[in-house]
């Protein structure tokens, strides 16, 4: 493995490079060759010190094409669960210790084990998840259901007192209707407020005026 890093002051001006760090001190331009099975905990150690910048040597080489790509993915997929995680926290505002230390790069053979709980911890969270979303969804339904049971109570109470008055016979044909008896029917359930006026208009027009 090949890497170049960078230390010293720049000569030349990198307004046009967003990419590159601008710093005060002084900076050299090195080349440090690695060995394949050095490369990950050179790279750690060097990217603990903070004083380093690596410069990209295959700027022209699609990203396909680069070594360690698939290192590199699983890097950046562990990452994003990290990230993950970080807006469940802040969701959930859960607390997090002031003294809370920020760990270190793992070693190399620790990454399997961190990789594998990251992703059984995104798994667990994302099924308690939806689990507490169909749990207050069935609370809402359910609480729907009694408020239109409540506000539906006075017409039921209401429409039993008029079936008992028609048992009793008290209740006459009304002839403007036809010599037919008076029968209220009911339609109850939950809208959208949004929607209540263009609903009401519907049953107006549909029931031509006879509505409560």
């Amino acid at each position: 493995a090949v890497v170049s890093t960078q230390s010293g002051h720049y000569g030349r001006d990198l307004s046009d490079d967003m990419s590159k760090l601008l710093r005060s001190e002084e900076m050299t331009l090195c080349q440090v060759f690695l060995s394949q099975e050095a490369a990950y905990n050179c790279i750690r150690e060097l990217g603990e010190l903070g004083a380093v910048q690596f410069s990209d040597l295959n700027e022209g080489v699609s990203a396909f094409s680069r070594n360690y790509v698939s290192e590199i993915r699983r890097m950046e997929e562990m990452e994003r669960r990290l990230r993950f995680f970080a807006g469940e926290i802040e969701k959930e505002k859960l607390p997090v210790p002031a003294d809370y230390n920020i760990p270190g790069a793992p070693n190399q053979k620790d990454l399997i084990d961190l990789e594998a709980t990251l992703e059984q911890l995104e798994v667990e969270t994302r099924q308690i998840n939806g689990n507490q979303e169909a749990l207050l969804r069935n609370f809402y339904e359910l609480k729907e259901l009694k408020h239109v049971l409540n506000s539906a109570g006075a017409f039921f109470q209401e429409g039993a007192a008029i079936e008992r008055e028609q048992q009793a016979g008290i209740l006459k044909y009304d002839e403007e209707l036809g010599g037919t008896a008076r029968h209220l029917s009911f339609l109850c359930g939950v809208i959208n407020r949004a929607k209540i006026p263009v609903f009401e208009r519907v049953l107006w027009r549909a029931s031509r005026g006879m509505l409560v």
